[in-house]
Order: structure tokens, then sequence, then C-alpha cells
């Protein structure tokens, strides 16, 4: 059984704090792996976490204070925006100010140097470029809890796209849901940490945001993703890319198998408004 925390409450570093903490056993065996982590928040643009649309700064500072007082000392933030420029996403959300507190590196992903990489047992995806930082570190994902028009909903998995030298390519076609599985396959999220306090309704950039509170958070990506979809009203079967994840073996997309700590999935969710793009997507998956 994989294992996924929700917390709510009104202070988000306390939170985060906290979901890590009921899940400290699995989170100590991917720490006692000495690599250098890399907190991969979502900043596809500049807008403000308030928006619903990028990802607040103190789940971010959460998961830097957890790591620091497990004296984790290696630890970066790191983010490609795809819209518009990276540091200056990372000052609109207050993270250059969250690094400089914790004494943490920044990284434009942006301006990494890049390594072509090709996904084994590949769906669609056959190569892609990905920042070298990302590679060589243990990943910590930390996405905005949001549905997406094309993917149904982008959370742990989808983020990964902010570390590749292209994004655009990866919607090439319909074979999106298939890439980020692929992509998953190379760059696993070793810890997800999913910001809803402030969450996204319609998609993915739409700006409709929704007060949750709330912060999910799991060593199994793909079941933090399954968590985060089932608390947005979304059945996470129903979602192409999770299903194929657990496919390939890199977690489960079935609520039955996840033991679920903290908040129970009935007690926080709240079906959200999608574009009409990502029901039709859904329904037709």
């Amino acid at each position: 059984m994989s294992k996924v925390a929700i917390v709510k409450g009104s202070n988000p570093v306390r939170s985060t704090v906290k979901a890590l903490e009921f899940v400290e056993s699995d989170v100590n065996k991917i720490l006692s792996v000495k690599k250098p982590i890399l907190i991969k928040p979502n900043y596809i643009n500049s807008k403000h976490p308030s928006t619903g649309i990028t990802t607040d700064s103190r789940v971010i500072e959460g998961v830097v204070k957890f790591l620091i007082e497990r004296n984790i000392e290696d630890i970066s933030i790191g983010e490609g925006s795809g819209f518009g420029d990276t540091l200056q996403a990372f000052k609109i959300a207050g993270v250059d100010e969250v690094a400089e507190r914790y004494g943490v590196r920044l990284i434009d992903l942006n301006k990494d140097e890049f390594v072509e990489v090709f996904p084994p047992n590949p769906l669609s995806l056959r190569k892609v470029g990905v920042a070298k930082t990302a590679l060589e570190s243990t990943i910590i994902s930390v996405p905005k809890l949001k549905p997406h028009r094309i993917a149904a909903v982008t959370l742990s998995l989808k983020n990964m796209m902010g570390v590749l030298a292209s994004k655009g390519t990866m919607h090439a076609g319909l074979s999106l849901s298939e890439n980020i599985a692929d992509l998953a396959s190379i760059l696993t999220p070793s810890l997800s940490v999913i910001d809803g306090i402030i969450a996204g309704e319609g998609h993915e950039t739409s700006g409709n945001p929704v007060k949750m509170g709330l912060v999910i958070a799991g060593v199994d990506p793909v079941a933090v993703d399954s968590v985060g979809a089932a608390v947005m009203g979304v059945r996470p079967t129903n979602v192409k890319h999770l299903v194929f994840a657990a496919e390939k073996g890199l977690g489960t997309c079935r609520l039955e198998e996840i033991t679920v700590l903290g908040q129970s999935i009935e007690n926080v969710k709240r079906k959200f408004n999608r574009s009409l793009s990502s029901k039709l997507l859904v329904y037709l998956g």
C-alpha cells in the first residue's frame, strides 16, 4: 500500500512539515541516498500563487525547513518557466526570499546544460533533452493543485516538463499523456508535495483560485497525483498518464491501493470546474 498524507490548515509551512512527517519513514529512505536535492516547483509563468496557477513559496519553505531540520545541506530550487523569465517568477512568488533565508540555491533550468536522454520502452517519447541538474539530483516535485486542458490534471508527474530543453515538443500530436508517462520513467520524483493552499479551477493557466488550505505528500508520485485528482473530483483511472505510469511500474493510480493519512479524501474534496476540453478528454479517456 502506498502512503499519501493530506493535511489541512491555515499555516502552509506548518502544514507542509506535518504532511512530510506523516510519511517520514518513506522520506527517510530517499534522503539516505547521498545526492543533491532539487526542489522543482511549477512556475509555468510569473503569476502570483494567489491566482491558483503557480506554487506557493510557503509550501516550498516547508519542504526546505523539513530537509534542513534533518541535516540535509545540498538543496537547490530549480525551474524552467514555460512562459517568461524564471527568476522573475521566483521573485514574484517570494521564492528568492525563501532561498536567501535558508541558504539554498536558485537555478533557472532553462539555462542549464541539457543532456539527450532515451526513455526505456517508450510509448511515444523516443528522446528528450533534460537539464543535467535534474538528472543528477533527487527530485522533490512541488506542483500546484489544478486541472489541465489536455492531461486532465497537472500535478507532480507533469511538473517534470519544466526540466526539459523544449516543453512544446511534449504537446505534439495527441501523445501528451504517453509522453508524460515516458518522461516519468526517466525523471520519477522521489517525493511529491502538492500545493493545494490556493488551488486553481478551469485549467492550468485560467487564474480561477480556489481556497483549499491543503498539502498532499508522499513518495509514490502516481499515488500522490491520484489523490490530488480525486480531491478535485477527477477519477484517477480516467487520467491517462497516471494509468500509463502505473503500467510502467512507477506507482499506483488505484485509490483502494493507497493508504491516506491525515484528512480523508471525502472530507476535503471539491468538484473542480474544468474547461470543456478537459471534461471531454477525461470522458473520452
